[in-house]
């Protein structure tokens, strides 16, 4: 995974850095709820700061589709930002005069109809607005945009510190990992992770499946899942997956007793019971005790760890068992020394943050969609276009 850094773009004294960054951020009335992503701003504008350079911002927020929606303009972001970078920002649109400040934020690039679809005419008006590129948002990094993609190969480019070091450890994790390789995959459906499943069993050494999907895998052994969530449709697919795991060497854990109650809510009358004990009516809500036991023992084999989508459901106590525990076992691995833990997606960072397991991961991605292009093995053009 090649790509260049700030410090390769050379003396940036008197010159404009173009940084694509990621402001979408939470906001009620006008008031930015969560600033983890301005803060992830900071060590790449005070980079080109520290080698002479000024910074000109360019982000999406929400999705206008290609008009002028004043709900979705970045204005608003800026006195937040002001405030998490310590220094004066201006904001502009793209075609009026950029004020004399360290960091101007430039106009939701979504906006322009052009955005979406990498045209590069308007990747040619983003370029003029300085002398290099840098890209720092690695949750638009899947995305061909004129803002991440056309922009690059006009412009030389680098990528900004956030993004370049969420690429060591997203190599450091699948690229080339240090061996045992577990990964946990979780969620509601296979459905929506089929390509990751595809490409993981190929290179981790334990696939470990929570969840949602876990119901499908196994009923697609013939095992009852009662009421559960369960795509039988794909219960073929799922075979296959199990069968190409097999001959890769990679072994793949299910639950082997789970938790299920016969409500979907908190707190809900519930029951430990083996994997083919569940009962008509009642749904598979958590994995077991024995099975998180078994599953803290591969955990402690490991060395590096790939952890997306939760074992259960989280949200809903005590059904939040099992990911909490093994969240918090891979944190006191990390903590250790002894495992390299990487996680992204936002179910899985929100759970890691209800475990308390969060800050002691190796590395926590809060993209989504590009950290699950990325556990596919697919190539990011926003990355590409760096390298």
């Amino acid at each position: 995974m090649a790509f260049k850094r700030i410090s390769d773009l050379g003396d940036l004294t008197g010159k404009t850095a173009i940084v694509r960054v990621d402001l979408n951020v939470p906001m009620i009335d006008g008031v930015v709820t969560d600033d983890t992503r301005l803060q992830a701003v900071k060590p790449t504008v005070d980079a080109v700061a520290n080698a002479g350079g000024r910074s000109v911002l360019l982000a999406h927020f929400g999705r206008p589709k290609g008009a002028v929606v004043p709900g979705m303009s970045l204005r608003p972001i800026v006195a937040a930002l002001a405030g998490v970078l310590g220094c004066d920002i201006g904001f502009a649109e793209l075609g009026d005069p950029l004020p004399d400040t360290p960091v101007v934020v430039m106009e939701n690039t979504r906006f322009f109809a052009g955005e979406e679809k990498n045209d590069p005419e308007l990747a040619a008006r983003f370029a003029a607005l300085g002398d290099v590129y840098i890209n720092d948002a690695f949750s638009a990094a899947h995305r061909a945009h004129a803002s991440t993609e056309a922009i690059a190969k006009l412009l030389p480019s680098a990528a900004g510190e956030t993004m370049g070091a969420e690429l060591e450890a997203l190599n450091r994790a699948l690229g080339a990992p240090e061996h045992p390789v577990a990964a946990v995959v979780g969620g509601a459906k296979v459905s929506s992770k089929l390509a990751v499943l595809e490409h993981l069993v190929e290179r981790v050494d334990h696939l470990i499946i929570g969840g949602g999907m876990a119901n499908t895998f196994l009923y697609a052994q013939g095992f009852d899942v009662g009421a559960s969530l369960c795509e039988k449709d794909l219960k073929d697919t799922a075979l296959k997956i199990l069968a190409n795991a097999t001959k890769s060497g990679c072994a793949v854990h299910l639950p082997t007793d789970v938790v299920a109650a016969r409500e979907f809510k908190a707190n809900a009358d519930n029951s430990v019971k083996l994997a083919g004990d569940v009962a008509e009516g009642e749904m598979i809500l958590d994995a077991g005790p024995d099975t998180v036991a078994a599953l803290k023992i591969v955990l402690g084999a490991s060395k590096t760890l790939v952890w997306n989508g939760p074992m259960g459901a989280f949200e809903m106590k005590p059904f939040d068992a099992a990911t909490v525990a093994l969240a918090r076992e891979a944190a006191r691995l990390t903590a250790a020394g002894a495992l390299l833990s990487v996680a992204g997606g936002g179910d899985t960072v929100a759970a890691l943050a209800h475990a308390g397991a969060k800050d002691d991961f190796t590395h926590i991605s809060t993209a989504g969609g590009a950290f699950l292009e990325w556990m596919e093995g697919r190539v990011l053009p926003g990355v590409a276009a760096l390298g």
